[in-house]
């Protein structure tokens, strides 16, 4: 048996080295030192520092033809952990992860072993989906989520302080010390915190929901555009978790009946992450919402947005106006203020003098000059807007134009010799046109200052790591005028370890974009209606957003089902200029 295990050892060395994850002389030294004190060939190469555990999961998972993974916080539901009892899991050597319908995902030492999948099965009533786990880690997180007290602080304890360095200060106003400042100032209280930071920024959320219940307090992540539960701490912990996110955002923690707004700079994983905090009260306490600012995940580039190469080149062709109006339109959460950075990236230089206006500032840029609204102090968009076409500007940028007056300083600031940027809420282009009207914009102002619109919208993108082909069905073809191609493989994800097992990864930019032509101008100065836009681009062949999704589907990046739903709010089919689709 012995001279087995050895010759199975010595394969897998062997692939290590074919691999160049090892040399041979590593393998060598790591033989004798197996031979010497046991224990696996992967171990004693992992112990030795030759070889990564990740790097070692990823050739065992390539060698037995299964998932394999490193556990983490935040892949391991603390409730579904508890499926299989202490000792049977240990007896077992596995951990149960999560759980989706009736599949259950469990880390397994040996997940080849039908017997003890058999024996899952039996326990659970479930399927199971095994995944490779390292033995050493799977101890580890064993130790943290199978012990008979476990609660939330049991598996923060390898979550420190200082894995997140806030760099503002963390001081308030000196008061009388309460039990609740002692209760914040505990660690499990700090590490709660921090795990619930940490994961977001690994798992890529763009937002922290920290809300009480009943029973419970729930933290929730927004991943791309979707909010999934992650922690629930005990309901009696929820005070000290929104004193500590308070105190962090430099906040009053004394004040729990109005709303306050903070901000905090903080380096975590090695990144610096700003962090926007809010907080609002409700019956059943306080809740708490962290905006995650991630610079090093931003993207400027109008191509890796998911431009394509006819609509970046209408959006340049605006931006390199000497002046007028580009308005960028869409929902919230569509992406317009990162479409107007990005044309800012394309424009910033040490000749041109750029100035924005943002309510809030959400990412500093070089060699731009940025205003942060404050109405508290009467710093207004309207305010700030008249003061710095005093300040010499080239190019402005304004956050969004909400009313009449923000909307015609703008538009005189592009009549004037400026280039302004600026966001507006509508759902398309013809709807922009609109929207200024109803604002009380004089026709002939919106006919002469404006350069175009960009629409957009974000839709979720496949998961590369588990897609897939399916049929979609025939009523949701024949919706978009595809009925002819019910025999056709269209991709989506399947779901996985990697995706949470939603079949998506990541967003991709839909966009729209409208210059403004002769014609357009015209009809606009001439006060025609928005069915009468719609079908003058439709002779002109422009391609809605509907269209545009479509392609997004076509090119395999996302589902038609998820490009139907975040186009829906146009109310348009295709083909259809007048708007009066049945979406």
């Amino acid at each position: 048996m012995a001279n087995l295990a050895i010759e199975s050892a010595v394969r897998l060395g062997d692939q290590l080295v074919r691999d160049g994850l090892i040399t041979p002389e590593q393998l060598a030294e790591a033989l004798a030192k197996q031979q010497s004190s046991g224990g696996r060939i992967g171990s004693v190469l992992v112990d030795a520092g030759a070889l990564t555990a990740g790097a070692l999961v990823q050739a065992l998972s390539r060698r037995l033809g299964v998932k394999g993974c490193l556990l983490r916080h935040g892949l391991i539901d603390p409730q579904v952990a508890k499926l299989v009892p202490k000792e049977e899991a240990e007896r077992l050597r596995v951990l149960p992860l999560f759980k989706v319908g009736d599949e259950l995902t469990v880390a397994m030492v040996e997940p080849q072993s039908l017997p003890v999948q058999d024996r899952l099965r039996a326990l659970t009533g479930c399927t199971i989906r095994p995944v490779l786990v390292l033995e050493q880690n799977l101890q580890e997180y064993q130790r943290k989520y199978l012990a008979a007290e476990v609660n939330v602080d049991s598996f923060l304890a390898s979550v420190e302080e200082s894995d997140i360095h806030i760099t503002e200060t963390e001081a308030v106003d000196e008061g009388p010390i309460t039990d609740l400042d002692k209760m914040v100032e505990g660690s499990p209280i700090v590490n709660l915190v921090n795990l619930a930071i940490l994961t977001a920024l690994r798992a890529g959320a763009s937002d922290i929901h920290i809300e009480p219940d009943r029973d419970a307090t729930h933290v929730r992540y927004r991943i791309d555009g979707h909010l999934r539960e992650m922690l629930k701490p005990p309901k009696g912990m929820h005070a000290a978790i929104v004193s500590r996110v308070k105190v962090v955002g430099r906040m009053d923690i004394a004040e729990k009946r109005l709303p306050q707004e903070g901000r905090v700079h903080i380096i975590a994983d090695g990144r610096e992450v700003d962090l926007r905090v809010s907080s609002m009260p409700t019956i059943l306490g306080e809740k708490i919402v962290l905006r995650i600012l991630d610079k090093s995940k931003l993207s400027f580039e109008l191509e890796t947005l998911g431009m394509q190469a006819e609509e970046r080149g209408a959006v340049e062709a605006m931006i390199r106006s000497p002046y007028g109006l580009m308005l960028v339109t869409g929902p919230t959460g569509s992406g317009k203020t990162t479409t107007l950075y990005s044309a800012l990236d394309l424009l910033r230089n040490e000749a041109t003098n750029i100035i924005t206006i943002e309510d809030p500032v959400e990412y500093q840029l070089p060699l731009i000059n940025q205003i942060q609204v404050n109405d508290g102090v009467g710093l207004t968009f309207v305010r700030a807007l008249r003061s710095i076409l005093r300040q010499d500007p080239d190019v402005i940028m304004v956050g969004e134009i909400r009313d009449q007056e923000t909307a015609q300083v703008a538009i005189q600031a592009a009549l004037t010799g400026h280039l302004v940027l600026s966001t507006l809420h509508t759902n398309d282009c013809p709807g922009g046109v609109m929207r200024l009207m109803d604002m009380g914009v004089e026709p002939f102002l919106i006919s002469a200052s404006l350069l175009g619109f960009v629409a957009q919208r974000l839709a979720r993108k496949i998961c590369p790591s588990c897609k897939t082909s399916y049929y979609p069905p025939p009523a949701l073809l024949k919706r978009v005028g595809w009925e002819a191609r019910t025999n056709e493989l269209f991709q989506k994800g399947e779901g996985c370890r990697e995706c949470n097992n939603t079949g998506f990864r990541g967003r991709v930019g839909i966009f729209e974009v409208m210059l403004m032509d002769t014609e357009l101008k015209r009809m606009v100065q001439n006060e025609a209606s928005e069915t009468d836009i719609r079908v003058y681009l439709a002779q002109s062949n422009w391609r809605m957003l509907r269209d545009k999704a479509l392609d997004v589907v076509q090119r395999g990046e996302s589902t038609l089902e998820e490009v139907l739903r975040v186009t829906r709010s146009e109310n348009l089919e295709v083909g259809d200029p007048t708007g009066r689709g049945a979406d």
